[in-house]
């Protein structure tokens, strides 16, 4: 029975000390708690004991040590059946069956016929072992003891005991006897250790394989992380991998599935291997387990990359080290080297590196370029890289466009003869007359005489989903975005890469998450060099590459997001890719922008000066002479015909029909005549600014429409 408990304590209050009563307070026991069953903590005891790290460790050891002996002894004993039978050689006649080796079957059964006489030749060699070897006891018995007594005659006669002559005799059997009494001695402790040394060999051999289930071993070994590629990891990866016809095949040629490994090569940050599959087992059921098959090798699922080399029914499996391509790779040679130039014609792009750890370079000769990927993974950047490179040319002009406008582009100021950058409608109408400006200029190159040489000219537009997806229309009310016949960018970029190309006029573009909206599909395909970074799904990895590139391995859906920036999928012929390959991982250098700036001004210095244009006026009075003085810049002369080139790129409609002739003219008429220089004609900075003066002074400059 419970007692009530009292306390003393005083009244709170306006109170004194020496006139506060004492308050008795009389303060109930708790209910008493019931008693837990003792059922009940014994099985919480039970639990605790079985889930405590403690447990798990000892369980896993005793398992672990067991089974090393169990499946050591189970090795060992394979080991011997095979070296006492024909097992091995059958194995690989099974296995070079299965490969559809031919040949190679047949020198295996070579070999097991040779083994089998050499068997019946030592087989027959024991009936007669028997009856040979007492012969031989019993001669070799006969010759020692006359040896023995030989050797006793000989100390009699040196000693004259007559005794010594079986000295030698009886020296060796006492010989003997001690012999006899060591094994005595020894044998019983032998028979006792020596089951405990037999397991412990029978141990060695299981823990050097291995032999005991993945949640037994280590966690160092259990986790593999790391772990050099071997062929029999190999094999028991493809072994595991979940394709029942692989698997059968594999059990049947046993140990020796190897052999449908090529060698194992060092490629750069990992390894690269061939394997030629067993009939039945197609490629893409192999390239549909990446995943499973990374994990079976103990990496991650960004470190496998399978491709389909030349050879039928073959896969290529490269395989990283393990956190290899998570460490940054160099900087650019752009930024490393500042005597760097660029060969628009003969030379590549230096981009990043590929998996193996080579250069990567791109030939940008004639080829039509689209980047795309998800945003945020260094498209821009990848995209500028190749930019930046080309601007070391002098006789490259650019066309730029930004539809994102947040500056990434601005270090082209004075190097593009156009850059529009910003997000809007108006952006985009700008953008698109600047890229229907550039057909102009392919029709007039088109219209020259046959063998004419023409700088290239390379049209860029960053964020190209902004001008397909543009609501806006003109005054006829042609769209300028959407994918139809009427829409005025998508059918300007056509054009150009229809016929651009022949006449060095290229379309590069930058876009984000290819779909058909934004991205349309004649677009996508009228590019030579197609690259994408990290992407959603395989429907847009398809949109991006292509099919072809897709079924050969390409898989960007698989780059992780954020992780992987700057590593895209190139498939091109301008960039060298292994035989059988449709692409190449790349690993792009990154510049950033204080680097890109840098690189612009050595790329302004090598030029004459250009005034960059950031708005296309549409219908403004157009001046000639002023026009002409804007292109020549701050160069002291500048040839005719890059003058032509430059006007027509300034306002096409204005002068995408001109010739040398009318450029002569005007310049006639304002006495700022061009004159020949080291054989070439060309137009004098200063003549035209006399020219301009002279006409302002006088107040005779006209404008024409």
């Amino acid at each position: 029975m419970s007692e009530n408990v009292v306390h003393l304590h005083k009244p709170t209050g306006p109170t004194t000390p020496d006139t506060a009563p004492t308050v008795l307070t009389v303060v109930p026991d708790p209910a008493p708690v019931a008693p837990v069953p003792l059922w009940v903590r014994s099985g919480r005891a039970v639990k605790t004991a079985i889930t405590h790290e403690g447990t798990k460790t000892t369980v896993r050891a005793v398992a672990r040590h067991g089974l090393y002996t169990f499946n050591g002894g189970r090795i060992v004993a394979r080991r011997t059946w095979d070296g006492r039978t024909g097992s091995r050689y059958e194995r690989m006649i099974r296995a070079a069956e299965a490969a559809g080796n031919l040949e190679a079957a047949e020198e295996w059964e070579e070999r097991l016929q040779r083994f089998r006489a050499a068997r019946h030749h030592r087989r027959m060699d024991l009936l007669h072992s028997p009856v040979d070897a007492a012969k031989g006891v019993a001669v070799g018995a006969g010759v020692s003891v006359g040896v023995l007594v030989a050797l006793g005659v000989v100390m009699a006669l040196n000693t004259g005991e007559v005794r010594d002559v079986v000295t030698p005799l009886t020296a060796t059997v006492d010989f003997i006897a001690l012999l006899i009494r060591i094994v005595q001695i020894v044998w019983g402790p032998a028979l006792a250790i020596g089951p405990f040394l037999a397991l412990l060999a029978l141990w060695s051999v299981g823990r050097k394989q291995h032999a005991a289930p993945a949640w037994a071993l280590p966690a160092n070994v259990r986790s593999g992380e790391g772990e050099p590629i071997t062929p029999s990891i190999v094999v028991k990866a493809l072994r595991d991998l979940g394709v029942p016809a692989l698997a059968r095949a594999i059990k049947e040629m046993g140990d020796a599935g190897a052999s449908m490994l090529g060698p194992i090569t060092i490629a750069g940050c990992g390894v690269e291997v061939d394997v030629t599959l067993p009939s039945g087992v197609s490629t893409n059921e192999v390239q549909g387990k990446r995943r499973k098959l990374a994990e079976n090798l103990s990496r991650h699922e960004h470190e496998v990359f399978i491709t389909i080399p030349t050879a039928a029914r073959t896969v290529r499996l490269w395989v990283a080290d393990s956190g290899a391509l998570d460490e940054p790779i160099g900087p650019s040679p752009l930024t490393t080297d500042d005597t760097l130039r660029a060969d628009y014609a003969k030379g590549r792009a230096p981009w990043g590196q590929d998996l193996r750890g080579d250069a990567a370079s791109l030939s940008l000769y004639q080829r039509h370029l689209l980047i795309t990927g998800l945003s945020n993974q260094g498209k821009t950047v990848a995209l500028r890289s190749l930019a930046l490179w080309l601007s070391l040319d002098r006789s490259v002009q650019f066309l730029m466009g930004d539809l994102k406008g947040v500056g990434d582009w601005a270090m082209f100021d004075g190097l593009a003869t156009t850059l529009i950058q910003g997000p809007t409608d108006e952006h985009v109408i700008q953008v698109t007359e600047m890229v229907e400006g550039a057909v102009d200029e392919m029709n007039r190159r088109i219209q020259a005489p046959p063998g004419t040489v023409f700088p290239p000219l390379i049209v860029l537009v960053d964020e190209a989903q902004v001008a397909f997806m543009c609501p806006a229309k003109d005054e006829d009310r042609r769209p300028y975005g959407g994918s139809k016949a009427n829409s005025r960018y998508y059918m300007a970029v056509r054009k150009i890469h229809n016929q651009g190309r022949a006449v060095n006029v290229l379309m590069w573009q930058g876009t984000q998450d290819p779909t058909n909206e934004n991205l349309p599909k004649l677009v996508r395909e009228g590019a030579h060099t197609r690259a994408s970074l990290a992407l959603g799904t395989e429907s847009q990895a398809r949109m991006a590459l292509g099919d072809k590139a897709v079924d050969g391995g390409a898989a960007p859906n698989l780059l992780r997001p954020g992780l992987d920036r700057g590593t895209l999928v190139v498939a091109s012929d301008g960039i060298t890719i292994p035989a059988g390959q449709a692409s190449l991982t790349v690993r792009t250098h990154y510049i950033d922008d204080d680097a890109a700036a840098a690189i612009t001004d050595r790329a302004r210095a090598l030029r004459d000066g250009v005034t960059t244009l950031h708005a296309i006026e549409r219908g403004a009075a157009h001046d000639p002479l002023a026009d002409i003085a804007a292109v020549i810049g701050d160069a002291p002369r500048v040839r005719t015909k890059d003058v032509l080139a430059r006007l027509a790129t300034r306002n096409a409609g204005a002068y995408g029909g001109w010739s040398f002739i009318d450029l002569k003219r005007v310049l006639d008429d304002a006495g700022a005549e061009p004159y020949k220089s080291d054989g070439v004609m060309v137009v004098a900075r200063d003549r035209v600014a006399r020219a301009l003066a002279n006409r302002d002074s006088d107040g005779s400059a006209s404008a024409h429409g």
